[in-house]
């Protein structure tokens, strides 16, 4: 049993946050009964009745033959609740109007976690229709805009040897390649994934400086046919332009929550 700032890890606690994020990572891919025993090296008895549980609960749903099970809508509305109750998302949420607005382009904000960064809120473009929103969603923090910048904001002797994920041809698998990148996103002060994350897709990425490290960021993302060198320009100043709005306008004083 694992220790975690000096209090011992609950075992049943545990399993069932991990059920959870398995059930979650899975998407509309549900699982068996005993996919789900076998991938956690939990007894198949135990494991039917943490599902049963769940289930009764509205975290984990199962089909009419009581074979399938996925995640429950109470993650989704929990999901939301961390969302709402975020003082740094409600305080950025503005900008992130007034930057789609300003560009016509994709807006993100983002969070790193642990190895990846997790998609907070998003403003779509009108140019182009997404079928599933990034919201909730996460990406490999070395592969990405939002990540990237993210990263460059602590010393590289953090970063994971590797190798890492490809998700495109054009994705860092190295450490020594994505931490010349970074080096030259600290001399400039942003981040540019050039079809690293998605095809077909640039992402110009900022890091908002109000926590030490930087644990959220802002990003514009611009499908490649769009992307001139008058426009990469403009993206960039009204991107640093919200950013100073942004880091402006959250809450650090007196009576303000610092999570985390």
């Amino acid at each position: 049993m694992s220790d975690t700032g000096g209090v011992r890890e609950v075992k049943s606690a545990a399993r069932t946050v991990e059920l959870l994020e398995l059930l979650a990572a899975r998407g509309d891919r549900p699982a068996r009964l005993q996919e789900l025993a076998d991938e956690l090296g939990v007894p198949r008895s135990s494991m039917y009745a943490l599902l049963q549980t769940l289930i009764s609960r509205g975290w984990v749903r199962t089909d009419v033959t009581g074979s399938l099970y996925g995640i429950g809508i109470h993650a989704l509305l929990t999901g939301t609740g961390y969302l709402d109750s975020d003082p740094r998302v409600r305080a950025v949420r503005p900008y992130l109007d007034e930057a789609s607005e300003a560009l016509g382009e994709t807006i993100h904000m983002g969070r790193l976690d642990g190895r990846d960064v997790a998609y907070l809120a998003t403003r779509e473009s009108h140019e182009y229709l997404r079928t599933i929103s990034r919201v909730g969603r996460r990406l490999p923090a070395h592969a990405g805009a939002l990540g990237k910048a993210l990263l460059a904001e602590r010393p590289d002797g953090e970063l994971p040897e590797g190798p890492y994920e490809a998700l495109t041809p054009n994705s860092h698998t190295s450490r020594e390649s994505l931490a010349a990148d970074l080096a030259g996103i600290r001399s400039r002060g942003w981040s540019v994934d050039r079809e690293e994350g998605v095809r077909g897709i640039v992402g110009f990425g900022f890091a908002l400086r109000y926590d030490t490290p930087a644990q959220d960021a802002i990003s514009c993302s611009v499908p490649v046919a769009r992307l001139t060198p008058a426009h990469e320009e403009r993206i960039v100043a009204v991107m640093r332009e919200i950013r100073a709005k942004a880091e402006a306008s959250v809450p650090v004083g007196p009576g303000s929550v610092h999570w985390r």
